[in-house]
């Protein structure tokens, strides 16, 4: 019977881990850590700041922790990237050291497929053997990268401390709203001439769902992409919108975000091109085949329920 802390239980990936959790009957205890309250019933809700390294320690011991799925992370990056390093970066290794001190036995990670960076050289489908060469001009896919590299230091020094890594694509779900999805809000679709840019979906279901089966021990340990079956460009995208595409050279468009920037216009400055023109597009392989989990909804069907669910996104008439 598993005893688990949840980081970031109360959020929006969170709050469905712990619900699957408490009702799964191999899970004695499910503990919700975070500076929210769960309202999950069966959960216990507890304060937890992984930026202190202080209580994590006590926290796991007092409650027999067995098992921790670390989700604790800045959702929407970009705005105070000092903060952002303390939470996912210096957070994560709160977690980490905490978890050899208290004995845990398996540790689960959410990561993202940003590790792998955005790089005009990435293979068309990104394996989990491909190098994380992660982006320093962007700190979300930069604080990725040093994580990792935190958590295969471990491997090797604490070998006792199973871990399970998510590398996730673009998560879709009915209340999500990132800089994502904030492009498909606009009448026409930004699209960078000669680039297709494919984005990998899955939907938020299919993400609690590995997370679970990593958590109870169902799944082996290892690394996994986690995305739908199958990847759409962005002219697909505006096809299913019904909105006409935005097509802008790079170079103009990195010459409107600098002078954007400069302006304070936008918080995007001529960087993000990289972001939006070479994508990691994540192959699931290993995450059917080894890990034994399939997502329910591919990449086009999660992008259907998005836009059940977000029904103002798309163009009428």
């Amino acid at each position: 019977m598993r005893r688990i802390l949840v980081t970031g239980g109360a959020g929006f990936l969170g709050t469905r881990v712990t619900a699957l959790l408490a009702d799964h009957p191999d899970v004695d205890l499910v503990v919700c850590g975070d500076l929210r309250d769960s309202e999950v019933p069966g959960v216990v809700s507890i304060r937890v700041d992984v930026t202190d390294p202080d209580g994590l320690p006590e926290v796991l011991q007092a409650h027999r922790i067995d098992t921790v799925v670390h989700l604790a992370a800045i959702v929407n990056p970009g705005r105070d990237v000092p903060h952002e390093f303390r939470v996912d970066v210096q957070g994560s290794a709160n977690v980490l050291a905490a978890c050899v001190e208290a004995g845990v036995r398996r540790l689960v990670v959410s990561s993202s497929g940003a590790a792998y960076g955005y790089h005009p050289d990435n293979p068309d489908w990104i394996d989990e053997t491909d190098a994380l060469r992660g982006n320093d001009e962007f700190p979300y896919s930069r604080h990725k990268r040093l994580i990792e590299e935190m958590l295969a230091a471990a491997r090797f020094a604490h070998p006792d401390l199973e871990q399970v890594i998510f590398r996730i694509g673009t998560i879709l779900g009915p209340t999500v709203h990132n800089q994502i999805t904030a492009l498909w809000d606009a009448q026409r679709i930004l699209h960078i001439a000669g680039s297709d840019s494919p984005f990998v979906f899955v939907w938020v279901d299919d993400v609690a769902a590995a997370m679970v089966r990593a958590a109870v021990g169902t799944g082996p340990a290892g690394i996994y992409n986690v995305a739908g079956d199958g990847a759409m460009s962005v002219p697909e995208i505006a096809r299913r919108l019904g909105k006409r595409l935005l097509t802008v050279p790079a170079p103009v468009l990195a010459i409107a975000l600098a002078i954007g920037s400069l302006l304070r216009l936008t918080e995007h400055g001529p960087e993000k091109i990289r972001f939006l023109r070479y994508r990691p597009v994540l192959r699931n392989r290993r995450l059917k085949e080894d890990f034994g989990y399939t997502p329910a909804l591919s990449t086009a069907q999660a992008f259907e329920e998005y836009i059940r669910t977000h029904p103002d996104v798309v163009r009428v008439g």
